[in-house]
């Protein structure tokens, strides 16, 4: 193990940008379980993947404003559509989801099959580039995690219905996508929310932080040590901080469920 790889100076920003994406994932990914639509996230990262990859097949500035532009519209295009798709079909939905993740997948490899980089392109856009963030997309990050959270705070997606849910969860995926990949943003939203669904209210969200916040740190440091690729590292130890996690909610909800059948059974 090389413990001078556990550089502050790289793995702070690669930490923050972590733990501003949890900031909106976690709750988001708790409505997304209630909605039974656990695959949103990976289309809509997916699609905003594509806007990425057609900005650069149109020549414009790696990481310019045109680009984030693309990405940003082809989310909510992916949001307007899947609105739609809910009212006309709603018990087809999730198999809708599916359908429009791989024709985005499949439309970005069409895209990047004349790029003499383009194995590089995708593998950034699933795995990300979280250890080579740089202040600048950290500031940008900030600042549209904080209005997502306002918007949430002021319950603006349920006034506005589906489509106010679905356009926050693109904006929210969009600024993510692209700093820590596809595998990290869906990670992030689904599985500290399953880890913790035998909790309720604040208690569920802060042991979703939690368990987002240890997987981020220790895939981090892992990483490091070991010389692994990062996003996988941490897409690993977040599954596995979930399974400890559910496993110690258990055993805590085992005495307390005792307890409760046998009151009920008393005469």
């Amino acid at each position: 193990m090389n413990w001078d790889a556990l550089d502050a100076g790289i793995l702070g920003p690669a930490l923050a940008a972590g733990l501003l994406v949890l900031l909106t994932h976690v709750p988001l990914g708790q409505q997304v379980l209630e909605r039974g639509i656990v695959f949103i996230d990976l289309a809509i990262a997916q699609i905003a993947g594509l806007g990425v990859i057609a900005a650069d097949a149109l020549g414009l500035p790696e990481g310019g404003l045109a680009v984030q532009g693309a990405a940003v519209g082809a989310a909510l295009l992916g949001a307007l559509l899947l609105t739609w798709t809910e009212k006309r079909a709603p018990r087809q939905q999730e198999a809708l989801i599916g359908v429009l993740f791989v024709l985005a997948a499949c439309a970005g490899l069409l895209l990047l099959a004349g790029n003499p980089h383009g194995g590089e392109h995708l593998k950034d856009l699933l795995v990300g580039q979280i250890l080579w963030v740089q202040p600048s997309q950290l500031g940008v990050l900030a600042a549209i995690t904080a209005l997502l959270l306002g918007a949430m705070a002021l319950g603006l997606p349920r006034r506005l219905g589906r489509l106010g849910f679905y356009a926050l969860f693109a904006l929210a995926v969009t600024a993510s996508v692209q700093l820590v990949g596809v595998y990290l943003v869906f990670s992030s939203l689904i599985v500290p929310a399953l880890a913790t669904t035998a909790l309720r209210g604040r208690s569920r969200l802060a042991a979703g932080y939690a368990v987002g916040a240890a997987g981020y740190v220790l895939g981090l440091a892992l990483s490091a040590l070991l010389d692994w690729p990062t996003g996988a590292v941490i897409v690993w130890t977040l599954a596995l901080c979930a399974l400890a996690a559910a496993a110690l909610l258990r055993r805590r909800a085992g005495p307390s469920a005792a307890m409760e059948a046998a009151s009920h059974g008393a005469p």
